[in-house]
């Protein structure tokens, strides 16, 4: 075969070492083992975490990885879980979504979960606030639920309100101090932001995830290709040069690339090492206390359980034993079941005041939001000076499962683009400049 002069270059070319060389150093970089993320907590902070990294990291190395994530309990979602009374499910966690929460309207939408409105009775009109002695204010309510018979209830109650207030209803703090201490468990001293938040909470359109709203996370997790492990429980995170060593109580040890911090570090006992530094900060226990049974109408004053709002709001008076007491599902006129807000655990004494009968008590008590103080002081969303993130920070701006989502996205777009920034900015191997030499020679 007569091969001419041309054909006989571009043969030596293709077989020279240089680019057999480059070739195979390509191959290397592509096999280079992914970089593990790892996450620590479930709920839905971290979770959204892993759905936008998964989302966002295409251009990066990131785009490959482990994402490893931990939760110290059985089951996910951190703060939004369920409790079951007499066979019925209720919110016992983060209860309510506001019509314009973008991102949790996405994942229902997304993973096709149905959207849950409230009942006739958990939207009733019928609203009083509780001062400890008798109610300083009352709304009407409507047992015949047509929406024509609605909005006339509303206008009346409208109508009321203007009468008896005036103008002076826009300078009343208690209605505003009712909604803080339902929606955060504090007082009208929080934070203009978190109290601008709690406000919007008691507005119309409200709604939740039927059978949970914990499942936004599980499904969020379910589809970001992530290895999760329960029951464990990370008691120290060390960082060992180029990566982070993560131990858990069970004696497990996790090497991580990034290392995500997505529950709050108030209350966990996680030893850093280097030793991180965060403002202190408290979290506002909120004792929900679940009751199948009967309001005692005497307690308030009432002859019949009838009178006695489906709504019970309180003002700021450490006497005041309860935050708020409200009808979550009624049965019939003598059964229905409650759920009472309380700073502190609900005694049976406490309850057998408030209650003429009780078939089931069902309490939770969980850490559910910090405990503002204006002029807020935020810990740093990046730990340290490598990969060590805190998407908790953001609490001290406000608390909810939405902002949580909105958290976890700016968090999964910082990594992006702080490892695109490095990749980009890391100097080529020395092999790499040898290839790349080599190609510009020859050329």
């Amino acid at each position: 075969m007569n091969l001419s002069p041309v054909t006989i270059s571009l043969l030596l070319a293709l077989l020279s070492p240089t680019l057999l060389f480059c070739s195979g150093d390509s191959t290397t970089v592509e096999d280079e083992s992914p970089p593990t993320v790892c996450i620590i907590g479930s709920g839905i902070g971290g979770s959204s975490v892993a759905h936008f990294l998964r989302n966002y990291s295409a251009s990066t190395s990131l785009y490959r990885s482990r994402i490893l994530m931990f939760e110290r309990h059985e089951r996910v979602g951190g703060r939004m879980r369920t409790v079951t009374v007499s066979g019925d499910t209720f919110e016992a966690g983060g209860s309510i979504l506001h019509p314009k929460n973008y991102h949790a309207r996405d994942f229902v939408k997304r993973f096709n979960l149905t959207i849950r409105s409230p009942t006739a009775i958990e939207e009733s009109s019928a609203v009083g606030i509780w001062d400890g002695k008798r109610f300083v204010f009352k709304t009407f309510g409507s047992s015949i639920k047509i929406p024509f018979v609605d909005k006339i209830v509303s206008w009346v109650n409208d109508v009321y309100l203007f009468v008896r207030y005036g103008f002076s209803l826009l300078r009343m703090s208690s209605f505003i101090e009712v909604i803080t201490r339902i929606n955060y468990g504090q007082s009208v001293l929080i934070s203009g932001l978190a109290g601008a938040v709690s406000l919007a909470g008691s507005g119309g359109g409200l709604w939740s995830v039927e059978g949970g709203n914990w499942q936004m996370a599980a499904k969020l997790i379910n589809h970001s290709d992530i290895t999760l492990h329960l029951n464990e429980q990370i008691e120290s995170i060390s960082h060992l040069g180029n990566y982070y060593e993560l131990k858990s109580t069970k004696g497990n040890s996790f090497k991580c690339d990034v290392t995500v911090v997505s529950t709050p570090l108030d209350e966990v006992d996680i030893q850093f090492s280097p030793v991180i530094s965060i403002p202190k900060r408290e979290l506002q226990h909120t004792h929900a206390t679940f009751v199948r049974g009967l309001l005692n109408p005497g307690y308030f004053g009432m002859k019949s359980v009838s009178d006695v709002p489906a709504l019970v709001g309180t003002l700021e008076d450490p006497l005041i034993p309860f935050s708020s007491i409200s009808i979550l599902r009624k049965y019939s006129a003598t059964d229905m079941t409650y759920k009472i807000f309380t700073r502190q655990a609900a005694s049976d004494s406490l309850l057998d005041e408030l209650f003429s009968a009780r078939t089931e008590t069902v309490r939770i008590d969980w850490g559910a939001y910090p405990k503002y103080h204006a002029p807020e002081v935020f810990a740093p969303f990046i730990l340290d000076d490598h990969h060590l993130y805190y998407v908790n920070a953001f609490e001290n701006a406000a608390s909810t499962m939405e902002t949580s989502a909105v958290a976890g996205e700016n968090m999964a777009r910082l990594i992006v683009s702080r490892f695109r920034t490095k990749e980009s900015s890391s100097p080529p191997s020395s092999d790499t400049r040898s290839c790349s030499s080599g190609l510009h020679s020859d050329m």
